[in-house]
């Protein structure tokens, strides 16, 4: 489940020690503007067109686990990556697990199944074709990282000698980013976009369904859509209810008075 979350107020004392390429960042947040157009324009700079930072509180994340994410993409990609589990096939992900070095990946080079090329495809759409994936665990989240991407692809030689001139940097903006800005937002308990807004109705069908003990395949065959729609449906209402699993969001929902436990 993604939810998208705001970055915190840097330290000052602390940001002085990090690279320039994090500044920008840090004279924005000073000033209270907004980072999205910094950080697109540090992107640009560097030699992408976009930049996905998402910090899960999983080992391994997938689907049911919590993810935050920030990005410069815009929110309708956020919502099909969710919707489509992509976060279980995503190659910039899989491939990346178990290692801190940078990940520079092609969709041309790309291996997989018809999943991962269904996945290839679609963020094709949205400008994600190649680029660079940077990801690193810390102390208090298990796994965080940042995807900085571009429309290009294939990757040539002298594409990949301008990637490779910038890896340092990526990866000092990639800490920085983290260390100064997110590190702190979910353990400091704020809240994810959504939480506290008022379950849909379909939502409230499939939280009732699951207190009965039915499945998302089960959901999905008694109210006429798909497993992974119904799965879509539970990333909406952990989120708006602030459960970690479905377990939380049922006891949360019978404390609201959302559930009908008679049949």
């Amino acid at each position: 489940m993604l939810s998208t979350i705001q970055p915190g107020k840097p330290n000052l004392d602390t940001a002085s020690r990090f690279d320039l390429s994090v500044q920008p960042l840090v004279a924005a947040a000073t000033a209270g503007e907004p980072l999205k157009p910094v950080m697109q324009s540090i992107v640009l700079a560097l030699g992408f067109e976009s930049f996905f930072y998402a910090m899960s509180t999983g080992l391994r994340p997938h689907h049911e686990s919590k993810s935050y994410v920030w990005t410069t993409l815009p929110p309708e990609w956020i919502a099909i990556y969710d919707k489509n589990a992509y976060i279980e096939i995503d190659p910039r992900i899989t491939l990346s697990w178990g290692r801190t070095t940078p990940l520079v990946w092609d969709a041309a080079t790309i291996g997989g199944d018809a999943k991962v090329r269904r996945f290839l495809d679609h963020a094709a759409q949205y400008g994600i074709r190649s680029g660079v994936a940077v990801a690193f665990s810390d102390a208090t989240n298990a796994r965080y990282g940042v995807a900085f991407n571009s429309p290009i692809n294939p990757v040539d030689g002298r594409r990949q000698q301008q990637i490779a001139d910038h890896l340092g940097t990526l990866m000092v903006l990639t800490a920085g980013f983290h260390d100064l800005f997110m590190a702190q937002v979910v353990t400091r308990g704020l809240s994810p976009g959504q939480q506290g807004a008022p379950l849909s109705q379909r939502e409230r069908q499939c939280l009732q369904m699951a207190a009965h003990g039915m499945t998302s395949a089960d959901i999905g065959i008694k109210l006429g859509i798909a497993e992974r729609t119904a799965n879509f449906h539970f990333s909406n209402i952990l989120s708006k209810l602030d459960a970690l699993n479905r377990h939380e969001a049922i006891a949360k929902g019978m404390n609201l008075g959302l559930i009908r436990m008679e049949l």
